[in-house]
């Protein structure tokens, strides 16, 4: 089987309008990218779903590109959605003729070992080790958040090779992938828990630890053991961050670490007031624009 691929470049707002009408026109896939990216024009957006980027909607300049079946009579459908939508013209548009692929191998060919930090690797199960005597961590994409490309969890991931100790009872809240709790649990954390609303994380977690054989367990929010972690580790967003200030902030034991991250760098003054009546925080990383922050618990506290 063969697709043919529309490609076209649009300002953000015709972008947007054009993807849905191809879309509703029968498209099988529309990707809106930045149309410089790469370059040293690139404009990275930064924020939280939902949130309007600092510059509004999309870039400047997009590259649209949508999926089609073969013998999709394309210049007629793109004049009949140009008239029906009242779309804005279209400048320069490619079409070209793609074979089918074995997609699964055409995917795992794009992601290969992350050197994530010190002496931490994440390495797909279809990869080799790079360093056999560093800590690996096996761990394939799918469907929960955390495979140690993003800036936030590399800063966590940095934290925790840097700061923890052996033995130490640690808690990954918002676990995702189970990525942060294993890598604990390989820097020997004792106990290691993980916490995530979504039962899809909590099952795709257990078995990452099942498959790096390490002891590690996860609940949902308020089911994990009551106890007091020495290091509760948080990578998530600022918004939901605030708002679990007060729950977050009695996880921690007392003398115990917080560590934060998924924190725009202009939003991290607002989380250090949120926490503040609990826990001192201070910017411990920085990397492309995010920031984690870190603090210890007083020994004697009121939270």
């Amino acid at each position: 089987m063969a697709y043919l691929a529309l490609l076209f470049e649009a300002d953000a707002d015709g972008a947007e309008r054009w993807s849905e009408a191809l879309l509703e026109a029968g498209a099988l896939a529309v990707d809106i990218a930045d149309a410089v990216a790469g370059s040293p024009a690139e404009s990275p957006l930064y924020g939280e779903p939902g949130a309007a980027s600092q510059d509004g909607i999309g870039w400047k300049c997009n590259r649209v590109l949508a999926l089609f079946s073969e013998g999709t009579p394309m210049s007629d459908l793109l004049e009949r959605l140009g008239r029906e939508h009242a779309l804005p013209e279209l400048g320069a548009v490619t079409m070209q003729t793609l074979d089918d692929q074995d997609w699964v191998r055409l995917t795992q060919s794009q992601f290969g070992p992350i050197h994530a930090t010190g002496r931490l690797w994440v390495v797909p199960s279809w990869s080799e080790p790079v360093d056999p005597g560093a800590i690996n961590i096996r761990l394939d994409p799918g469907l929960a958040f955390g495979t140690g490309s993003h800036a936030t969890t590399r800063l966590c991931l940095a934290w925790l090779d840097a700061k923890l100790a052996s033995g130490t009872a640690l808690l990954d809240y918002g676990c995702g992938s189970g990525l942060l709790a294993i890598a604990g649990a390989l820097l020997g954390a004792r106990p290691v828990h993980g916490v995530d609303i979504d039962p899809q994380a909590i099952q795709a977690a257990t078995n990452n630890a099942a498959r790096n054989q390490v002891s590690a367990s996860f609940f949902s929010p308020g089911d994990q053991p009551n106890i007091g972690y020495a290091v509760v580790v948080a990578n998530i967003l600022t918004n939901p961050l605030c708002a679990m200030a007060p729950l977050l902030s009695r996880q921690v034991a007392a003398g115990g670490s917080l560590v934060l991250s998924g924190i725009l760098v202009g939003q991290a003054d607002q989380v250090i007031a949120a926490y503040a009546p609990w826990i001192a925080l201070s910017r411990w990383g920085e990397e492309d624009g995010w920031v984690a922050l870190a603090g210890a618990k007083p020994l004697v506290t009121a939270g």
